[in-house]
């Protein structure tokens, strides 16, 4: 109060101050004042709030810290053709940060994360008819991370069909048929009834029977057993048919008759019933030897149905019976019984032996074509 009185006293007097040396003298006193008084400066502390603008500030300078260091994550999303994909699903998964976010892309193929803490993620990208497409990156302390441009791949359709062992092992063979119907010596003699592939799928009975008739339809069937009736017709063998024109034509229809019976009967009758395969499987490894004895056994041993080797029952048998319907068409006057049945049977052995060491040794050399590896039974 001593002091308050004081003050009015200088400014109603002046004690010969100037006013602005009173302004001064009262401006002075009046800090002094507050300096001395525990209640006003309590009071003012109350109403400036100075503590909590101190802790208040710091708040807000730690929340405008946070904003600065998180980050984001954008990115658009396009088909194989370049077009926007729409509502794909994107999948964010940070490392060792949960939750996992989930958005779909909007019309404009777009996606965006806001408010992220900074470190490694991940993204997943999945819409219907494509295939899942993932991303990685590592988002730094307050970058707007933007991916580059993700491209959908057309999903791959996998059609998986049940069926029976036996309905694969035809689709197999039918498959390896038509390789075999394209392997010939010198590129154009016929050679369909041998398989360079070791485990070759069996055949069925309709497919043996295709594989000797398009043997026996094949022109040079025909151009071979042209030559054959015309070195009969210059050595007279058969003398019952006599020389001329009708001469070769019942020799040529015989040499046929021969072909079309042995490659029916010894190569798709027999071999049906009997459950035979009547192809010779190139051995072509092991020493020269073992080779033409494999070649030379192919005669009276083969594989069976069921991928094991057994007595060739269909090529013996097949070859007797070749035999026996030749003496219903060669001439009386050669018809000596047993002995034609017997001579045309070896005669026919013989051919098969010799063939098989030619295929051992010399004609896959010669047959451009080749049947390298088996087709896969199911992939």
């Amino acid at each position: 109060m001593y002091l308050l009185r004081n003050i009015q006293g200088l400014v109603r007097g002046g004690g010969g101050l100037t006013w602005l040396g009173r302004f001064a003298l009262l401006y002075g006193l009046s800090l002094s004042v507050v300096a001395q008084s525990p209640q006003l400066r309590t009071i003012q502390g109350e109403e400036t709030g100075a503590p909590d603008a101190r802790g208040s500030g710091g708040s807000a300078g730690g929340q405008q810290a946070d904003r600065q260091l998180s980050g984001s994550i954008s990115g658009r999303i396009i088909d194989p053709a370049g077009a926007v994909v729409v509502e794909a699903q994107v999948r964010l998964a940070r490392q060792d940060l949960p939750p996992i976010q989930e958005m779909l892309s909007d019309e404009n193929g777009q996606f965006y994360f806001s408010d992220l803490l900074p470190g490694p993620f991940q993204l997943t990208i999945t819409a219907g008819g494509f295939g899942a497409q993932r991303v990685s990156g590592i988002l730094r302390p307050g970058e707007a991370y933007i991916v580059p441009e993700i491209g959908l791949a057309v999903a791959t359709v996998l059609t998986e069909v049940q069926v029976g062992v036996k309905l694969t092992q035809v689709e197999v063979a039918q498959d390896q048929i038509k390789e075999q119907e394209k392997q010939r010596v010198l590129g154009f003699i016929p050679n369909f009834f041998v398989s360079y592939v070791p485990d070759a799928a069996p055949l069925e009975p309709k497919q043996k029977f295709e594989l000797a008739w398009r043997s026996t339809i094949d022109p040079f069937t025909f151009v071979g057993v042209a030559a054959i009736a015309g070195v009969q017709q210059a050595t007279d063998a058969f003398g019952g048919y006599g020389q001329g024109m009708q001469g070769y034509a019942k020799r040529f229809g015989a040499a046929y008759a021969d072909v079309f019976a042995g490659t029916f009967i010894g190569s798709a009758i027999l071999p049906s019933l009997l459950q035979q395969d009547p192809r010779y499987f190139y051995k072509g490894t092991g020493s020269v030897r073992s080779r033409i004895l494999y070649a030379l056994g192919n005669t009276v041993i083969c594989k069976g149905d069921n991928k094991r080797w057994q007595p060739n029952y269909s090529g013996i048998l097949g070859t007797f019976a070749t035999g026996g319907v030749s003496y219903l068409y060669y001439p009386a006057s050669d018809r000596d019984g047993t002995a034609l049945i017997l001579q045309n049977s070896l005669i026919r052995f013989g051919e098969t032996a010799f063939t098989n060491v030619l295929q051992e040794f010399v004609i896959r050399k010669l047959t451009p074509r080749l049947q390298h590896h088996p087709p896969a039974e199911s992939r």
